[in-house]
């Protein structure tokens, strides 16, 4: 019979491979005793429950190599214990994970050890019809198995702890310092146990690492699993009675142990797609991907973004090799496309995505010219919220450097930009490097001055002589050879006299692509300028980078992609010219926002008569507010679905008020939203839920961080409206 989600077999764990001597390589053992014989039905009903729950636990969907469950045995007397041992050979299994359950009657010994009752115990006979516990669980400890959880269930297996203190030392010492080997019990030394508790704490435990828990790693450490499962409890002698103890323990709480499966992890199948490759510490969590598509929903397969020809046409001879080197500046207003631009180029040159089906119907709907080859992004990097450090380290990761341990003294930037200057002369040929999100970053001026900077004698136009410099170099070493003689150099040709030409090999041809926010300037400016109070960062860009080429996202073209854009978000109709029509009428309101009119066009989905509703005042109203009205209608449908307006708001409002990559759910997210909101609420978990299965789900995007799954805002822009606080200043949502 298979478990639940193919993850444990639930069979004899003598296959064919284990008769032949071949260890599983990971086992579930139960040592269970059911029934003593004396009608206690609850009992029985209690044990059976525990073992349904550890079995569920270790069949959990996710776990990424199955556990064989040796079924059960029926234990009476002492002898079937060891028969168990003797026959499954226990002491000799091995593999990388061995768990097992103990549960049943325990017994306290004058002599402070613990006993585990059996069917056929005689009352002050423990020594020779009980059997001892610690035995049991030395077993384990002491087989061949690389990682071993031990968990006990029973009255007062506290006691336990003296006992296993001194068979612990006695276990040979490469197997303490290598291996892992955990022993967990469920109450102290004076405590009996509720038989229905532990299954009850457990099941909880597994519901939370299923829903809110974001654990993201297949494996749970020690520590994880002990407070999921403290979790269930009150804080008190509630939680001091029921709370898991740790005996044993050889190595860091902290550290995941394949032991322990988590139940709620699951393969995120854009891990492999599209900037998996590259760096950041963000790209696995489909941050590009995103972007690229303009999806509104997490596990939305649509490919959304339309038109931006000139503009990808632009992106592409910046990584085809058309322009062997230089600097691209991709900037424009807050919720213009900048991102959607750069992660277009990331996801279409990825060439573990590009054949995908999506990715294959967003290419063969366009020109080829807009299309970059395969692989030519090298490196793609988002710097929101990253420091100088972490973007160089990030930087050096992507390019398949790891980075070098500084001096003790060393500043990390200067260290690391040193060896990404070291890597790229050593490198020959192009190379394509995005980096987004750099008016988002914590040190962009430091960034620009101190990471990018040095990179201008890769990416910048070289002289004549220069490039035959550069190939003179790359050749032997010492004095001049005459002409013809191996290693003399060449007369120069028609590349040399080009500008920026190269003419041979030399330093890594570097392409750099920047997204940055700015200012959009007034009709009467050039297109690549805006005022000086407020070019910021785009000016200090082009002071570093005085030959890069500026490409504005919110010109006045953008009006018909972000028409494309909403027509393609509205779908398949009977009557497109409506669609066409109703898109055309958002893209005027809400123009140069592509952000603005993702969510406009999220709450036309489904609308009969879009024309007519977006020509109504009302939403006209609400377009002409952007964010913040599109945001005020979707809170006010959310209410009559049952999640009401102002919780919504709040919980909107923290995952903008968290640092890093986003808030954990777990127990962060409501402590957050319950200071924001004001007043006492006790079924956070249940309105996080709600949230995330509304259509308020598209104004939030998830990440990883310190092994949790977060969540934040989409976009900047929807940060700021949700920081400032106001939107329900008016006593309520229209």
């Amino acid at each position: 019979m298979s478990g639940v989600g193919g993850g444990v077999e639930l069979r004899d764990a003598f296959s064919a491979d284990e008769k032949a001597d071949v260890p599983p390589p990971r086992t579930l053992l139960t040592l269970a005793v059911l029934d003593y014989g004396d009608g206690d039905e609850e009992f029985t009903g209690g044990i059976r429950e525990q073992l349904d729950v550890v079995t569920a636990w270790w069949s959990a969907e996710g776990s990424s190599t199955a556990f064989h469950q040796v079924p059960n045995p029926v234990l009476e007397t002492r002898d079937d214990v060891e028969d168990f041992f003797r026959e499954r050979k226990v002491r000799e299994l091995g593999g990388q994970a061995l768990v097992l359950f103990v549960t049943g009657h325990g017994l306290a010994g004058a002599s402070r050890s613990h006993y585990l009752k059996l069917p056929g115990s005689v009352k002050n006979r423990k020594l020779a019809t009980a059997v001892r516990t610690a035995d049991v669980v030395a077993a384990a400890l002491d087989s061949h198995a690389e990682n071993v959880l031990v968990i006990v269930n029973a009255c007062y297996a506290g006691q336990l702890a003296s006992e296993l203190t001194a068979l612990y030392a006695d276990i040979g010492q490469q197997r303490r310092e290598t291996c892992r080997l955990d022993v967990l019990v469920t109450c102290g030394h004076d405590r009996p146990v509720q038989v229905r508790r532990f299954p009850t704490l457990l099941r909880g435990a597994l519901h939370r690492l299923r829903t809110n828990a974001g654990v993201t790693t297949p494996h749970l450490s020690v520590g994880d699993f002990m407070a999921e499962f403290e979790r269930g409890l009150r804080r008190g002698p509630e939680r001091e009675r029921h709370r898991l103890r740790q005996l044993v323990h050889s190595s860091s709480p902290l550290e995941p142990t394949p032991c322990i499966p988590n139940p709620g992890y699951r393969h995120d199948r854009e891990s492999t797609g599209p900037g998996s490759a590259h760096g950041g510490g963000n790209t696995k969590d489909g941050y590009w991907l995103d972007r690229a598509t303009g999806r509104t929903q997490d596990g939305d397969s649509g490919w959304y973004f339309r038109g931006r020809e000139r503009l990808n046409r632009t992106l592409t001879t910046h990584l085809d090799g058309t322009r062997a080197r230089g600097v691209l500046l991709v900037t424009g207003s807050a919720g213009s496309g900048k991102s959607a631009v750069l992660a277009r180029a990331v996801v279409l040159s990825d060439p573990a995505y590009r054949n995908q089906p999506l990715c294959k119907a967003a290419t063969e709907q366009v020109p080829a010219a807009t299309v970059p080859p395969p692989g030519s992004v090298d490196a793609a990097v988002l710097a929101r919220h990253q420091d100088a450090s972490q973007v160089a380290a990030a930087l050096l990761r992507a390019l398949g450097e790891t980075p070098a341990v500084p001096e003790s003294a060393e500043d990390p930037v200067t260290c690391w930009s040193r060896q990404l200057v070291t890597h790229l002369r050593g490198r020959t040929g192009r190379v394509g490097v995005v980096l987004d999100g750099l008016d988002e970053s914590e040190e962009a001026d430091r960034i620009v001055s101190d990471v990018l900077g040095p990179l201008g004698e890769f990416c910048t136009a070289r002289l004549p002589s220069q490039a035959r410099g550069e190939r003179r170099a790359a050749g032997e070493r010492g004095a001049p050879r005459a002409a013809g003689e191996p290693g003399a150099p060449e007369a120069p040709g028609p590349a040399d006299d080009a500008e920026g030409g190269s003419g041979g090999p030399g330093p890594a041809e570097l392409s750099l692509l920047l997204g940055v926010r700015s200012s959009r300037p007034a009709a009467a400016a050039p297109a690549d300028t805006c005022p000086d109070a407020q070019r910021g960062l785009l000016d200090l860009l082009r002071e570093t980078f005085p030959s890069a080429e500026v490409e504005r996202t919110d010109d006045e073209q953008s009006t018909a992609d972000i028409a494309e854009y909403v027509t393609a978000l509205l779908g398949d109709r009977s009557h497109p010219r409506a669609a066409h029509e109703a898109a055309a009428l958002v893209a005027r309101q809400v123009w140069p926002s592509f952000i603005d009119a993702r969510l406009a066009g999220e709450q036309l989905k489904g609308d009969a008569d879009p024309v007519h509703t977006v020509r109504q005042p009302e939403w006209q109203q609400m377009l002409g507010l952007g964010v913040r009205g599109l945001l005020r209608r979707d809170l006010a449908l959310v209410a009559e679905e049952g999640l009401p307006a102002d919780v919504a708001h709040a919980l909107l409002r923290a995952a903008a008020f968290a640092e890093g990559s986003g808030v954990p759910w777990s127990v962060i997210w409501p402590a957050m939203a319950q200071t924001l909101l004001g007043r006492p609420l006790e079924n956070w978990d249940e309105m996080i839920e709600k949230l995330l299965g509304s259509r308020l789900n598209g104004y939030l995007t998830h990440d990883h961080q310190d092994e949790r799954r977060v969540y934040r805002p989409t976009h900047e822009s929807l940060t700021e409206v949700l920081r400032a606080g106001t939107l329900l200043d008016d006593g309520g949502i229209a």
